[in-house]
């Protein structure tokens, strides 16, 4: 799952990346603004899909650290039952 979410990532952000170079080209050469706030709009875009992508990964990770965390907390709640259950 964690390659397939960086390869689609990238694919994204190369998408928008190209869209943004080729916009902002045409606009340039062209003298046609809009195609220039296209382009910055494309260029913005691919800029957040990176942090965006950034915080999903964080917030992954502190998941995984927290479930890492409840389970030690269950196995000593499990072992401190099993103990007190077995000297009574």
């Amino acid at each position: 799952m964690k390659p397939f979410s960086r390869v689609l990532t990238l694919l994204a952000v190369a998408c928008l990346a190209l869209d943004a170079l080729l916009l902002l080209y045409s606009g340039l050469s062209l003298g046609r603004p809009v195609l220039i706030v296209g382009g910055v709009a494309c260029g913005i875009a691919a800029v957040l899909v990176v942090l965006g992508w950034r915080r999903y990964r964080r917030a992954m990770a502190e998941l995984e650290q927290a479930r890492r965390e409840m389970r030690a907390e269950v196995e000593s709640i499990r072992a401190l039952l099993h103990s007190r259950h077995s000297s009574s």
